[in-house]
């Protein structure tokens, strides 16, 4: 048996360190744990302060998927004052929304998660021509000629022999669960760059809604402070509309043309992986994109699918879930046996691990800074697949058909789906879904400016001499990585008490106190590891969750000697 850490995995919403125990005799993870190794208290700096400010402090808690907690915060305090946003500024909230997802979801695919399965000095070997005929098989894209590939093996072979490697610096080149042909790896390292000026370009359409990405200022409690006038250069106007919807053109066509196929032939050759990383079984959304004040009416649903059961949607009650602290560094008044609901949720830190520097955090006891969601007491998974699987089960008809082509063109059955390559199958898809949405809401949106409806503001409940003395509210939001919710107490016009259940709580959270794994952790149990020395199998499985970026690696042996360290920074 052989104890393998990787620390730093993430430095998103807390260093995320994993540890596992690999029986060397079976080459599998036999047991899994899932620790978040720094505290931030964002919940705690929120007290006592206007709750009309919250959204600007929470939307710090992540500059990456970086408007999320912005609109989960705003969400929580018009729920609790019974704040309806009008038309206008709901659909301008949507597009902001939907173009994070279409943003955030390629650049995990291409530069968080690729490198998992693209063997980058393999591309060194390849032969441009028929680099170009592989890429002219799955698309018409264009540059796709063998004098381009040619120019990209050419920068990638200056970029190694230089030495300064970079971001292709910490990785394991020649593994032996590597399975691309070095052609396919050469396509891969070609759109890798591209997708590196595209997403650039894309993302302009936050600046114009936001003011500036990230962290956008444009939001208000009511609806968006961006003011609109079709004919106003001081204004969102006809002109910005225009570079919205060619911006949002492009986004699709790279969605359709490089995204999608790219993951189809890198999971044709990965299928062995629609059998590893199968989780918990019960995921979780709350749904997104609202199409009315109705909050049932969003363009993706909510609900909750339980023991991969497909053929049954359960409704979702926010008032179900609670947070358990058994395993945290973490205490409750009166406690830590039971969970608490958000709205009686306490940020109590109690720190009780070993002192800085450890080799191993010691996981009998508790082991992370994440407390541990639970839905009636089951962990849940979260993000683009337990959306999809909501949708697909939901019979969303476009859903439905994008899933069931990619499941036929890698001749995989739907259980595929429940795994580490349905994570990136259902995240690609949902890419395509939403890329498309964003042009016909930009459509709708104009159409609102050329019939005069401007307002963008509620126009009420601002000033809080029209607040009740006390009100709790929460804000359930789709983010990008999954369910992300906020649920505010006021009283006497300031923040009485402030809880965040992210989509990293739910996902990478630790044991509760019935002992039962977190999602990321059950994921883990089963995967096969060829060397424990160069644990790649656990990356693609922890990554497959999208927790943010991979910073760096450190490798401890069973004898606790040091392996491996990437210095970042």
């Amino acid at each position: 048996m052989a104890r393998v850490v990787v620390d730093p995995v993430t430095r998103i919403e807390g260093h995320l360190r994993i540890e596992v125990e690999v029986d060397t005799d079976k080459g599998c993870i036999t047991d899994a744990f899932s620790c978040a190794t720094m505290f931030r208290g964002i919940e705690i700096i929120l007290k006592g302060r206007d709750p009309r400010d919250a959204w600007l402090f929470a939307q710090r808690i992540c500059g990456v998927c970086t408007v999320v907690h912005a609109l989960a915060s705003i969400r929580a305090v018009e729920n609790a004052l019974g704040i309806r946003i009008p038309p206008t500024a709901r659909l301008i909230r949507n597009i902001i929304s939907a173009s994070q997802f279409v943003h955030d979801h390629p650049i995990h695919f291409y530069h968080l998660h690729a490198l998992d399965w693209v063997d980058i000095t393999s591309a060194l070997r390849a032969d441009p021509a028929n680099t170009s005929a592989l890429a002219e098989s799955i698309s018409d894209w264009y540059p796709s000629g063998k004098n381009y590939f040619r120019g990209v093996q050419d920068r990638l072979k200056k970029f190694v022999e230089s030495g300064q490697l970079g971001p292709f610096s910490n990785a394991y080149w020649g593994h032996p669960r590597y399975k691309l042909p070095p052609e396919a790896n050469l396509l891969a390292v070609a759109h890798y760059l591209e997708a590196l000026e595209w997403q650039k370009d894309f993302i302009r359409i936050h600046a114009i809604l936001g003011g500036k990405n990230p962290h956008l200022q444009s939001l208000i409690v009511g609806g968006v402070s961006t003011p609109v006038d079709p004919r106003s250069e001081d204004a969102l106007n006809a002109g910005s509309i225009a570079v919205i919807r060619d911006l949002a053109v492009k986004a699709q066509r790279f969605v359709e043309k490089v995204y999608l196929p790219d993951l189809l032939a890198i999971a044709s050759f990965y299928k062995d992986w629609a059998q590893i990383g199968r989780g918990v079984g019960n995921y979780l959304s709350y749904g997104e994109f609202p199409m009315s004040d109705n909050p049932s009416d969003v363009f993706i649903p909510s609900g909750i699918i339980l023991d991969e059961k497909l053929d049954k949607v359960h409704p979702v009650d926010q008032g179900k879930i609670a947070e358990y602290v058994a395993r945290s560094w973490f205490e409750y008044s009166g406690g830590n046996a039971e969970g608490r609901h958000p709205f009686k949720g306490e940020t109590k830190p109690r720190y009780t691990g070993p002192k800085p520097p450890y080799k191993e955090i010691g996981t009998d006891g508790e082991y992370s800074w994440l407390k541990a969601p639970r839905y009636e007491g089951r962990p849940m998974e979260v993000g683009p697949l337990a959306r999809m699987l909501v949708a697909y089960a939901s019979g969303h008809q476009t859903v439905k058909e994008l899933i069931d082509n990619a499941l036929k063109t890698l001749d995989v059955p739907i259980e595929a789906l429940f795994s580490t390559l349905g994570s990136s199958l259902a995240r690609g898809m949902e890419t395509l879904v939403l890329a498309e949405r964003i042009i016909d809401w930009t459509d709708e949106l104009a159409g609102n400016m050329g019939r005069g409806e401007l307002q963008i503001h509620a126009g009420e409940k601002w000033d809080p001499s029209e607040w009740p003395p006390e009100a709790m509210g929460y804000g359930l939001y789709e983010a990008p990585r999954g369910a992300l919710g906020h649920w505010i107490h006021i009283k006497d016009k300031s923040i009485h008490n402030y809880q965040c259940v992210v989509p990293s709580t739910w996902n990478l959270g630790p044991r509760d106190a019935r002992g039962q794994a977190g999602p990321v952790e059950k994921a883990l149990i089963g995967t096969p590891v060829a060397d424990p020395a160069q644990p790649l199998e656990i990356l693609r499985t922890v990554h497959s969750f999208d927790p943010c970026m991979a910073c760096g690696v450190h490798i401890y042996d069973t004898a606790g000697r040091e392996m491996n360290f990437v210095k970042v920074g």
